[in-house]
């Protein structure tokens, strides 16, 4: 005998689905956050705000030193360029150093008080295009000029060296010591008289 489907027994119902959602009214109020999440999100806040201001004060320090480092950059530029305006500038103004040898006509090396003007003119002799004329016993005359830069020493050949006079920021002495021309930031001159190729000085001798 069948059951009559009509008895007024309903069927099981369905299980719900995991994850569905229901249907929300429009009227329900939105779940007010609890304090552990309010504290969650100022710190956030806090920690974004200090990332920021970290990041600000880097980027303000990378400035800095770089702007530093432009700084030592051209201070370093200037001193070299002083350095090296000043080493020039010394290296022009100090005068060139010259030994001046006595010679005869013939380039043998002779006492300095031959090539000087008051030995010249205290014994009868004379000066005249750059030779010193010196009157020797029986009649004529020995010549003396100066070598500038030559070496030798006395009763010797001068060796090398030239018979014109330095021009320009020079000083020339003897090799006793005297003054034949004094260089200065690029002019010369010279003490006693010159002419020629040759220039005097006071030797002292006699």
């Amino acid at each position: 005998m069948t059951q009559d489907d009509n008895s007024g027994v309903q069927p099981p119902e369905e299980p719900k689905k995991p994850g569905s959602m229901r249907f929300q009214d429009a009227n329900t109020q939105p779940r007010q956050p609890s304090v552990a999440e309010q504290r969650a999100r100022k710190q956030a806040i806090a920690d974004q705000e200090r990332e920021r201001q970290a990041a600000v004060a880097a980027r303000e320090a990378a400035d800095a030193k770089a702007a530093t480092k432009r700084k030592i950059l051209i201070g370093s530029g200037v001193t070299v360029g002083l350095v090296g305006l000043v080493a020039t500038f010394y290296t022009i103004a100090k005068p060139a150093e010259v030994t001046a040898s006595c010679v005869t006509s013939d380039g043998v090396i002779q006492d300095d008080k031959y090539c000087d003007e008051s030995y010249a003119s205290s014994h009868g002799g004379h000066y005249s295009g750059g030779f010193w004329f010196i009157p020797i016993p029986g009649g004529g005359y020995t010549q003396y000029r100066y070598n500038y830069g030559g070496t030798g020493t006395l009763g010797q050949r001068v060796s090398g060296g030239s018979y014109t006079a330095p021009s320009g920021n020079t000083n020339v002495s003897t090799k006793s010591g005297t003054s034949v021309q004094r260089g200065g930031f690029g002019i010369s001159g010279k003490s006693g008289t010159s002419g020629g190729t040759g220039g005097t000085g006071k030797s002292g001798g006699s």
